[in-house]
């Protein structure tokens, strides 16, 4: 029979392996004490610490080497990954609201901080950014994807802020994008050659100080995949 206090301790052991964490001012690859001495030192049972590391495992909080031992995790983003692109895959139709959901998100991200990027980027050197962009061009010419050029872009944008949970965002949304986007149906020609393009002024529009013209270069940037989404919620809604 299952001890009703059971969840309500977890959640304790798993708070005080944070504590832990913060306490001790540990960083991301960090060697955690051993089990045992976790034990002794939070005053838990064993089964009830396993469980913990269990949980902070998943959520990449902890790192489990098997032969090393335990370590302080990445703290990255990929259960977030995880959990929406297996939303996704799995439910019905959420493969839609899903990419429409970060689209969205991701549309808010790029305006908001659109004044910082071009305050930054003004009378700068962006060769970097228009390399990627020629990459982009010559991948699109000869009928091959560009999404590792496009990644890459955006995770420049956010190296020019200095903004890591942002470059972790746009990691994230982009992986789940590529899980999830392939069911959502192909891009025409033309959205593709708009999506190079709109990368390409925004490009010119920041180093120029132009910010609304980055913020239009953005819209540009984001309205084929919006096509496509409509497009393929119209599909479902008429299946």
């Amino acid at each position: 029979m299952t001890n009703r206090h059971e969840p309500q301790r977890l959640r304790q052991t798993i708070q005080s392996v944070k504590e832990h964490i913060l306490r001790e001012k540990l960083q991301p690859g960090d060697a955690m004490p051993t089990e045992l001495q976790l034990i002794e030192a939070l005053g838990v049972s064993r089964s009830n610490l396993r469980e913990a590391i269990r949980s902070l495992v998943t959520l990449d909080i902890l790192e489990v080497r098997h032969g090393t031992g335990m370590f302080v995790g990445q703290m990255s983003l990929r259960p977030l990954v995880e959990g929406l692109a297996f939303k996704g895959v799995v439910l019905p139709g959420e493969d839609y609201e899903t990419l429409r959901q970060i689209v969205d998100v991701r549309i808010g991200l790029d305006q908001s901080l659109a004044p910082g990027i071009v305050e930054r980027m003004e009378g700068q050197d962006a060769s970097g950014l228009m390399s990627l962009c020629d990459a982009m061009t010559q991948k699109n010419e000869a009928g091959e994807s560009f999404g590792a050029e496009d990644r890459a872009f955006h995770l420049t944008l956010a190296e020019v802020l200095s903004n890591e949970l942002y470059a972790q965002l746009v990691g994230a949304f982009w992986d789940v994008h590529t899980l999830i986007g392939p069911r959502l149906g192909v891009p025409t020609p033309q959205d593709l050659d708009e999506t190079v393009q709109a990368h390409r002024d925004m490009v010119d529009a920041a180093v120029a100080g132009d910010l609304e013209g980055y913020r239009l270069a953005v819209e540009q940037h984001y309205a084929p995949l919006l096509r496509v989404l409509n497009s393929s919620k119209q599909a479902v809604t008429a299946g």
